[in-house]
């Protein structure tokens, strides 16, 4: 009996309402529909960036419990209402926003003061209500990052006098849901059939959505293809020859980088250390994804295994 290998369509679009998109991934073999639709929405939860408010500054509040005369909620009311707010962050390096608001005024995201790197994808959210002579000052950082992180873990350090550090929902992914069902292939009825629901945020499309966390899932196995071999150190041999020739053969995979730095730089063709250590820092910096904190990651991962970027 012959045996052939079916393997799974594309993904194709069943509708794309807005941030609301639903998409099917035919003729996948038995029992794949749920290994494939739970990995990729676990994916898609956890491993696709977002940038977020992660502190705030506001003149002359000390903390998040105080109250602001002429402003209708609380300070922590309106850091809930800014958390509400949905950034697009263009680059690595965190950037600072700013909003002078006074007197009676109905505050909305629109009225902050944006950097050339940093977009807001829904200006019209409500921040606060102002009245009689209140006045409002307050600067907030933004930050890229990834799923959901306490403050206490993004204030390792102590924050500054004033200084408000907020727990951060970096994920662009408002809701993610799938469902299987039997299709068939051939004469058989047994094929599985893939429908992925992705609604985000509005900061990326759900089909890119889909897309990244395809291509995440990728990079993430082939890292794991094959089997490590054995170093048999020779009794007469050289340790430092050793460490070199291994330094050179370690994977872009395994130099401990962040998800999104490998991507890019796997994305590039560059699969090696030896490679990345072939390449400049202007050179990377050309990269989708790579900023000035993507190098210095870099050269730290290069440095472990005794290796530099070359010099420009």
């Amino acid at each position: 009996m012959e045996y052939h290998i079916t393997l799974p369509s594309k993904p194709r679009i069943v509708s794309e309402e807005g941030v609301q998109g639903v998409y099917e991934i035919d003729s996948l073999y038995p029992g794949y529909g749920h290994t494939l639709g739970n990995s990729l929405r676990r994916i898609i939860l956890s491993s696709l960036s977002g940038a977020a408010v992660t502190q705030v500054k506001i003149e002359g509040v000390p903390h998040e419990f105080a109250t602001i005369d002429g402003m209708r909620e609380t300070v922590m009311e309106l850091l809930l209402n800014l958390k509400r707010v949905h950034f697009v962050l263009h680059g690595d390096e965190p950037q600072t926003i700013s909003l002078i608001a006074k007197g009676t005024k109905k505050v909305t995201a629109a009225d902050f003061k944006l950097p050339s790197q940093v977009e807001i994808m829904n200006p019209e959210q409500y921040i606060c209500d102002l009245s009689g002579k209140a006045s409002l000052e307050l600067e907030a950082t933004i930050e890229r990052g990834l799923g959901y992180v306490a403050r206490e873990v993004l204030t390792k350090d102590k924050v500054d006098i004033g200084v408000i550090a907020l727990d951060a929902t970096f994920t662009p992914i408002r809701r993610v849901n799938y469902e299987v069902e039997n299709m068939r292939v051939g004469d058989r009825t047994d094929f599985n059939r893939l429908r992925i629901l992705i609604e985000t945020n509005g900061t990326i499309a759900p089909r890119a959505a889909l897309e990244q966390s395809i291509e995440a899932m990728i990079h993430q196995l082939k890292a794991v293809i094959g089997f490590q071999e054995s170093e048999i150190s020779s009794s007469n041999g050289s340790e430092s020859e050793a460490s070199s020739a291994s330094a050179t053969k370690a994977k872009v995979a395994d130099m401990g980088l962040t998800p999104r730095v490998t991507a890019a730089l796997e994305g590039a063709g560059i699969k090696s250390a030896a490679g990345l250590a072939r390449k400049t820092a202007s050179a990377l910096k050309e990269l989708d994804g790579i900023g000035e904190k993507a190098i210095e990651e870099i050269s730290e991962a290069l440095a472990g295994h005794g290796l530099t970027l070359k010099s420009e």
